[in-house]
C-alpha cells in the first residue's frame, strides 16, 4: 500500500553542514546534473519571473524541474532578489526549495535554498573555470561584484585547488570590497588588491568572475579581453555585444541563456543568429568543442532548476542519514481519499 511521505524540513544551518562536509559529493553532483540534462533525462522549464510595478529592482523567480537518472525528483526553488535589503543589513537574495516525490508526487520536503542555489552557481563556476583555462587550477584572478556568490564561488575554486598569484577587486561600493578583502585575508589567508576602476582591476587577470547586480552591459570595449582570459559571466549581463562577439561563448543552456535581455540575448537580437555560441559546458566535457586560446572564452550560465535539484536532493538525503532534517510526520493529515 503507497502511503504519504513524511515530509521534513532542513533549515540552513543543517544546509551548511550537509554541504561543507560533503563538497566532493556535492560537486559530483552538479556535473551530474548537467550531463542528465544534455542527454535529455531531466526537464527543465523555463523560469518564471514575479516583478513588481513599483519596484523594478526586486524579483522572485520560480525554477521548476525533473531530475532522472539515479535521483528522480522533482521540485522548485523560489527564490526572490530584494537589492535594497542591503542597506538594513539583510542578503540580497533569500530562497527555498520543495522537493517531490517522483511516484505519488506528494511533497518531500522544504529546504532553506539561498547557500543551496549559491553552491550550485559556484561549484558549476568552478567546473566551466577548470575546462575553459589553458592553465587550470593557478592564475590570477579577478572579482567583480564582491557579493555572496563571488564568496562562495573562491570558496569552490579553492576546494578545487586553484592557487592564483594575485586577486583583484572591485565593486561600485567600496565598503563592500572592503569586506570581502578582509574575508578573504581572514579566512583564507589571501590578499587582494582593491581597484578604483574595473579597468584597471581586470586588465591582466587570467580568470575574471563577474557576480553584479547589473541590468545593463557595460563593458564595451574589446581590449579589455584582449589578453583572451576565462570569464565566469555569472551575473550574465554586464558584457556587450561586441565584445561577445569577439569572444567564444559557451552555455548552460542556449535557450535558457538567450532570453530575458541576457547579454547573449542582446546579442542574438543584433545578429540575428545563435552562432556566436561555441556550444555548452557539456559539449566542452565531451570534446565536442575544443577551445579557442586565442579568444576569451566566456562563460555565462543561466541558471538551471536542475543543479538547485540535484544540491538539494544531495543535502535531504544526508540530512536525513544524520538526523538533522526536522520530521512532520502528520503534515498531510487530508492524505487519505477516504
Amino acid at each position: 500500500m503507497v502511503t504519504a511521505p513524511t515530509f521534513y524540513v532542513v533549515p540552513g544551518s543543517t544546509v551548511k553542514n550537509a554541504i561543507e562536509g560533503n563538497r566532493k559529493q556535492v560537486f559530483d553532483a552538479v556535473e551530474t546534473a548537467y550531463r542528465l540534462h544534455a542527454s535529455g533525462d531531466a526537464v527543465n522549464p523555463d523560469s518564471y519571473f514575479l516583478r513588481y510595478p513599483d519596484n523594478s529592482s526586486a524579483r522572485i523567480i520560480a525554477l521548476p524541474a525533473h531530475l532522472g537518472g539515479a535521483v528522480q525528483k522533482n521540485g522548485i526553488k523560489w527564490i526572490s532578489s530584494f537589492p535594497e535589503n542591503t542597506a538594513s543589513n539583510l542578503a540580497r537574495a533569500s530562497a527555498v526549495q520543495i522537493l517531490n516525490d517522483a511516484k505519488t508526487g506528494y511533497p518531500l520536503a522544504c529546504i532553506e535554498a539561498s547557500l543551496l542555489s549559491a553552491t550550485r552557481t559556484a561549484a558549476s563556476a568552478a567546473l566551466a573555470a577548470e575546462h575553459l583555462s589553458p592553465n587550470p587550477l593557478e592564475g590570477t584572478l579577478c572579482v567583480t561584484g564582491t557579493g555572496i556568490i563571488a564568496r562562495t564561488t573562491i570558496e569552490w575554486l579553492l576546494f578545487r585547488n586553484w592557487k592564483f598569484s594575485k586577486i583583484d577587486l572591485y565593486d561600485l561600493d567600496h565598503t563592500e570590497a572592503e569586506y570581502f578583502s578582509k574575508w578573504l585575508r581572514d579566512q583564507h589567508e589571501l590578499h587582494a588588491v582593491i581597484h578604483d576602476s574595473m579597468e584597471s582591476a581586470i586588465c591582466d587577470a587570467s580568470l575574471m568572475l563577474f557576480t553584479t547586480t547589473t541590468l545593463e552591459p557595460y563593458i564595451s570595449d574589446v581590449k579589455i579581453f584582449e589578453h583572451s582570459p576565462t570569464v565566469l559571466h555569472l551575473s550574465l549581463r554586464d558584457i556587450c555585444t561586441n565584445v561577445i562577439l569577439a569572444s567564444q561563448n559557451i552555455v548552460d543552456d542556449l535557450d535558457h541563456c538567450l532570453k530575458a535581455n541576457t547579454s547573449l540575448h542582446l546579442t542574438e537580437m543584433a545578429a540575428g543568429n545563435r552562432d556566436f555560441v561555441a556550444g555548452s559546458l557539456v559539449d566542452v566535457l565531451e570534446k565536442k568543442v575544443m577551445l579557442d586560446h586565442g579568444k576569451p572564452r566566456i562563460f555565462s550560465p543561466f541558471g538551471l532548476g536542475v543543479l538547485d535539484l540535484a544540491v538539494g536532493n544531495f543535502v535531504l538525503e544526508a540530512a536525513i542519514a544524520s538526523n538533522t532534517a526536522i520530521a512532520l510526520p502528520d503534515f498531510f493529515s487530508n492524505s487519505n481519499r477516504w
